[in-house]
């Protein structure tokens, strides 16, 4: 089976545009750009997993819905199996999404967005319609899995909790509300943690 090839952005051309730490609100400024940069390239995953020089790009969605019996808003969350990013296993998430892969840039004028939607609906059926809003950009060097992605958070605001794991790697699926999850803080993965703090202050 051929190897997967990945969209990545060089290092440099963030760096050109301005320094990014944890989660930066100003999505647009660092996101068009690289999305309009002919320096976009789709190289092999297992060289850039190691290579900080290039930065993959990773859609990651996170799902809300507020009951209207209490105004609460309550976040899709699940745990890590063992499938995918292994040095994330066992971590719960609140994000849902993957790399963009060459395969989806044949016959489209978006593969960002054909990518983000085929990795969802590889990983969750979601049954309820929802409005999708980006709200901002994830970089943490901190950790080996950071220093090589770029995440773009985007937040799916849900009709209904209507949203189930279609694969194993996504177990103990369940919506929690925000003091939940923030009982379970050191559980979380570090962009989970991010988006927390970010989004829900």
């Amino acid at each position: 089976m051929p190897e997967e090839h990945v969209l990545v952005i060089p290092a440099r051309l963030i760096e050109s545009i301005g320094s990014l730490a944890g989660f930066e609100l100003d999505v647009d400024r660092y996101l068009q750009p690289i999305l309009a940069s002919d320096e976009l390239s789709y190289r092999p995953r297992s060289q850039m997993e190691l290579d900080p020089n290039f930065k993959q790009l990773i859609p990651y969605v996170v799902m809300q819905w507020t009951d209207p019996a209490d105004g609460l808003a309550r976040i899709f969350t699940y745990t890590r199996g063992g499938g995918g990013e292994s040095r994330l296993h066992a971590k719960r998430s609140i994000g849902v999404g993957g790399h963009i892969s060459s395969e989806d840039s044949e016959g489209v004028d978006d593969p960002y967005t054909t990518g983000m939607r085929r990795e969802l609906e590889e990983e969750v059926s979601i049954d309820c319609p929802y409005v999708d809003q980006r709200e901002g950009l994830l970089y943490d060097d901190s950790n080996e899995v950071g220093r090589v992605h770029l995440g773009v958070v985007h937040r799916f605001i849900l009709d209904r909790p209507l949203v189930s794991s279609k694969e194993a790697d996504l177990a103990e699926g369940e919506f929690l509300t925000v003091d939940e999850l923030r009982s379970q803080f050191d559980r979380l993965e570090t962009w989970s943690q991010l988006c927390l703090q970010a989004l829900y202050k």
